[in-house]
């Protein structure tokens, strides 16, 4: 098939790239010159595992190309939106990227009589949203074009992108076209997973509800590892035994420093602004982002309470390992907290350093290794947890810090190993 992804960020690039190795003819638009030529040369501009080798094999193949203009929409099958739906000041959606797209694809909407379009969403939009797409591109295309919507969400996590998408849980297709579902489903044939056919209403909310329940489940953790700590009981231990109960199971229930990332934060908000619309009650979603907010100030609380001077190294600046992502990261909220304290940071994350760069500039150091970060250090601050990490020299940690302290916000260490060693250790949770 030809298809065209409108965004090449994380959703829109792997699934380009995935796509085009399938041996399909990929067509990836961009408002940024810079950025569509960094990809042409095979820079995929994000840090995804994998991604950059896939972009390249596929360039040298010729079935995936970048462009500026929409011309591509015209030959193309299906078109998919991936562009951002950031959160406006009050958490809802700003879907003013995915209109302005719509418009556009309208516009370069094939009028062969012969030719059908599917214009499909993998945008995390809230519910109408892709009703209200329909109605645009029927105002801007041409009279005899001839095409569909539908929404078409994608579940990809970010450092493992590739993977999800090849290998995902489901396949969601909502449409109230039956030639767009068969469309869809034919160029979903190579992905495993279980199909689910849909309505466009249910296809949007399900995105949303996948990651509010993610959402909770982290946030339930928290709120058990405030439990924990207050009667010195181990929630790792509590959270394991909890998830052997197959109705329940462990996965992401991780205390931790709090959640963050391009989704879960942006959907929970936006879904609880989609309720006040609906005048559906909301309180349980609004406590499941108050905890993990009170996960964060309870973390920097410990470090504020404990640390024995202001000089402090942090490893991992990502919302979590194998990305470079920081938007929402955890890090950005001790990082600002810890500096209107009067605290000196040096920070160490291969991948993130030059996001944080971007916020922080000189107003934190950078070093060029995690042993590195340590020297004159008071304390080690943990908040994503790498691998590079889960095995470091602890020893050598010891001898390079000021103070054996460490706060592992991601409970990577055995407390026992690090008493015995000589640390005063802080995690979630724990003794």
């Amino acid at each position: 098939m030809t298809i065209t992804i409108i965004g090449h960020g994380y959703v829109g690039l792997v699934t380009a790239c995935v796509f085009s190795d399938f041996g399909n003819d990929v067509w990836v638009i961009g408002h940024t010159k810079e950025k569509i030529n960094k990809l042409k040369k095979g820079d995929p501009i994000i840090y995804e595992p994998g991604l950059a080798e896939l972009l390249q094999k596929n360039l040298k193949a010729k079935r995936i190309h970048f462009e500026l203009d929409y011309e591509s929409v015209n030959h193309s099958e299906i078109v998919f939106i991936t562009v951002g739906t950031p959160p406006k000041e009050t958490g809802e959606a700003d879907l003013s990227a995915v209109f302005d797209v719509a418009r556009n694809v309208a516009k370069n909407l094939s009028d062969s009589k012969n030719h059908f379009t599917v214009v499909s969403c993998k945008s995390t939009v809230p519910v109408g949203t892709n009703k209200k797409v329909e109605i645009i591109l029927k105002k801007h295309k041409l009279k005899n074009a001839k095409f569909s919507v539908a929404s078409c969400p994608e579940f990809l996590r970010e450092g493992t992108g590739i993977h999800d998408t090849i290998n995902a849980d489901r396949v969601v297709v909502g449409s109230d076209s039956k030639k767009a579902i068969d469309l869809l489903l034919e160029l979903h044939k190579p992905i495993n997973g279980k199909r689910v056919i849909t309505d466009l209403s249910s296809a949007e909310l399900i995105k949303y509800v996948s990651n509010a329940m993610l959402a909770t489940k982290i946030s339930f953790s928290n709120l058990i590892s405030f439990y924990a700590e207050k009667v010195d009981a181990d929630v790792e231990a509590v959270l394991d035994a909890v998830g052997l109960d197959k109705r329940i199971g462990r996965i992401f229930m991780s205390p931790g420093v709090g959640y963050g990332g391009s989704c879960l934060p942006k959907d929970v908000m936006a879904l609880i602004e989609v309720g006040k619309k609906l005048e559906i009650g909301s309180s349980f979603l609004i406590e499941v982002e108050k905890v993990n907010q009170m996960a964060k100030e309870n973390f920097l609380n410990k470090i504020l309470k404990n640390s024995p001077g202001k000089n402090v190294a942090i490893w991992g600046l990502a919302f979590k390992p194998n990305t470079d992502d920081i938007r929402f990261a955890p890090s950005i909220f001790i990082i600002n907290s810890l500096l209107k304290e009067g605290f000196t940071i040096e920070v160490y994350d291969q991948e993130a350093e030059n996001n944080i760069k971007k916020l922080f500039g000189e107003k934190i150091k950078y070093a060029t290794s995690p042993y590195h970060a340590l020297k004159n250090a008071d304390a080690l601050i943990i908040l994503t947890e790498w691998n590079e990490f889960r095995q470091a020299d602890l020893n050598k940690i010891k001898k390079l810090l000021t103070n054996p302290v460490v706060f592992d916000g991601r409970n990577i260490y055995d407390p026992s190993v690090l008493k015995k060693l000589g640390f005063r250790y802080f995690s979630i949770g724990r003794p």
